[in-house]
């Protein structure tokens, strides 16, 4: 399961033509549980020469298998994977590593001449790989200077005192967001939000985008459902094992959508009934964030995900063969 993106224009994107997706790349899209997974393992399949790349900023930590959704060991050894298992979960893996990962990824892909799939929610990170954005720095000092603050409503007031355009664009109860939204501003002497337009700017890519798209009230049950299904799979002996881990995990992967939530229960702060309601009610909240951010896409092509993964497959291949899915 993926991660609420940091939020934000602060980013750009080169209009230049896109030098490491070779021609034929595929991307499936969507909002959590509406079966991407599937999707991409039956195009992956029937493609042949393909190999899938998880954009999923929760996938990477090792260790995370259950609540994140990760692909089995048997899926993987049957199609090749990237992007999974590549950080410690004590690591604060950054977007920028994440590009630059699978920048080689989809390089070496290419390289095979093979098919690069990419699949996953977490919406940021796609826009990074797909449109090669421009990422603010890292300024850890300033980062740990802000985290001693603990009226996180204050340091959103500081935010739209220095970067108002940015400070509308996450809520003032976002630590994360927040944060890193003061750290680029206060660290670089620019404001976050000038790192654009980048968000708002969609040229032409070598790649066809296709969007799973369901009814929310389907995707609300299908993610109660997994969550249920998740903790009868071992969810929390997972977090807990994680918790024990020295040194602890790292801010980022403590914050996972599941993982957070059963922290708390470990913790005595809430029941194991009220973390998984709890957790049901933010998964269902990131997914409309999902939606609205993708659906401001143009270049996604959006279909029917309410049928079986290897007929999806099928129509992505047909969209993608007339010639029409590009750019």
């Amino acid at each position: 399961m993926a991660h609420p993106d940091p939020g934000g224009r602060a980013l750009s994107s080169s209009t230049a033509p896109d030098s490491v997706g070779a021609p034929g790349a595929l991307a499936i899209v969507g909002v959590t549980a509406s079966g991407k997974s599937a999707v991409s393992l039956a195009l992956a399949r029937r493609l042949g020469e393909a190999e899938i790349i998880s954009v999923d900023s929760m996938q990477v930590y090792r260790g995370m298998d259950i609540g994140t959704d990760k692909p089995s060991a048997a899926v993987r050894a049957e199609v090749p994977h990237h992007l999974i298992d590549v950080a410690d979960p004590s690591q604060d893996y950054s977007l920028t590593m994440f590009q630059q990962a699978a920048r080689q990824a989809r390089s070496g892909i290419s390289g095979r001449g093979r098919v690069a799939v990419l699949v996953g929610g977490t919406g940021l990170y796609h826009r990074a790989v797909i449109d090669d954005l421009e990422i603010p720095g890292r300024y850890p000092e300033t980062a740990a200077d802000l985290d001693t603050v603990p009226d996180t409503v204050a340091l959103h007031r500081r935010l739209t005192d220095l970067d108002p355009v940015a400070a509308t664009r996450m809520e003032p109860t976002n630590r994360r967001r927040i944060i890193r939204a003061l750290e680029v501003t206060v660290g670089s002497g620019r404001p976050f939000s000038s790192y654009g337009p980048g968000l708002n700017q969609y040229p032409p890519r070598d790649i066809a985008q296709f969007g799973l798209s369901l009814p929310r009230s389907e995707v609300d049950r299908r993610i109660e459902q997994r969550y249920h299904q998740q903790i009868e799979a071992g969810f929390p002996a997972e977090v807990e094992a994680l918790a024990a881990r020295r040194p602890p995990l790292s801010r980022t992967a403590s914050q996972a959508l599941g993982y957070k939530e059963l922290l708390a229960h470990l913790s005595g702060e809430v029941s194991l009934d009220e973390a998984v309601a709890l957790a049901i009610t933010r998964t269902r909240q990131f997914a409309r964030r999902q939606e609205r951010w993708f659906r401001r896409d143009p270049r996604i092509i959006w279909l029917d995900a309410d049928g079986e993964a290897g007929a999806l497959a099928e129509e992505v291949l047909a969209h993608r063969n007339s010639g029409i899915a590009q750019g």
